[in-house]
């Protein structure tokens, strides 16, 4: 049994303003109430008071939420129009488009709903004509939390494969086709690396989900969760909507789904 980031739950204040923004910016196809995102994992809009709620927190926020959004691309000019798209449609640029010292060419911007985004590409020159639009390679979703190694173990217990470790300075999971990728840093470096003042406190207004291939893999989900450390609320149960899911909170404050569909 593998543990993977199928869907990213934003609260937003308006969830329509929110689809508009992250439609012009990804151009990303529909399935469902979701946004996929050219087969890299797909993203959810909700109320950032019903999501709280979900979570069992006040909805209150600010400052930096302690994780950071990224779309991995080919080339540096598709990093430039992503960014160019974004900041057309409402975005905030935090560091500009530019080759970082280590060859890396990278973007980072806000979006209108308070998330944290960066842009990047392992590529140090454009190799061929833009793709539109331009389709993400990789999204991940890096969380600032306390000790990266201890967290590392704790999503090693659910059934996470570990691809780059660097201790408590970064470590990061390998991706499963059609989902996100998962990495882990403290919130410090972080906000360091992105630009942004790692101040901040409250609800930090993102949710995360492994859809499970059964009811029975939701259960042993919730209980390794469990006994790895995580606070699990409530048993799973069956939603309005059908599914049958359980919820757990893990030891750094990340609030996650785990789910069967109907």
């Amino acid at each position: 049994m593998t543990f993977s980031l199928d869907t990213i739950t934003l609260g937003v204040p308006q969830v329509e303003t929110a689809h508009a923004f992250y439609t012009a910016a990804f151009s990303p196809g529909v399935v469902g109430d979701e946004l996929d995102l050219h087969g890299t994992g797909r993203l959810a809009l909700r109320r950032i008071d019903a999501l709280a709620a979900d979570a069992g927190t006040d909805p209150a926020t600010s400052g930096f939420r302690g994780y950071v959004l990224s779309a991995i691309v080919d080339q540096p000019g598709e990093v430039e129009a992503l960014l160019a798209n974004a900041t057309a449609n409402g975005a905030t640029v935090v560091k500009p488009a530019k080759k970082q010292l280590f060859g890396e060419f990278t973007a980072v911007y806000r979006a209108p709903d308070g998330a944290v985004w960066k842009l990047a590409t392992a590529a140090k020159k454009n190799t061929g004509p833009l793709r539109t639009p331009v389709k993400p390679s990789e999204t991940a979703l890096y969380l600032g939390v306390a000790r990266p190694k201890e967290s590392k173990v704790f999503y090693e217990a659910l059934g996470m494969s570990v691809d780059r470790d660097y201790g408590d300075k970064f470590v990061d999971f390998t991706v499963t086709g059609g989902a996100c990728r998962l990495g882990l840093m403290t919130r410090k470096a972080l906000a360091k690396d992105t630009g942004v003042d790692e101040g901040g406190s409250g609800f930090p207004a993102v949710g995360l989900t492994h859809t499970a291939a059964s009811r029975d893999d939701v259960d042993a989900l919730l209980k390794t969760a469990d006994s790895a450390g995580a606070r699990v609320a409530d048993a799973a149960a069956r939603t309005g909507e059908g599914d049958y899911a359980g919820h757990f909170t893990d030891p750094d404050g990340y609030h996650w789904t785990v789910a069967a569909r109907a």
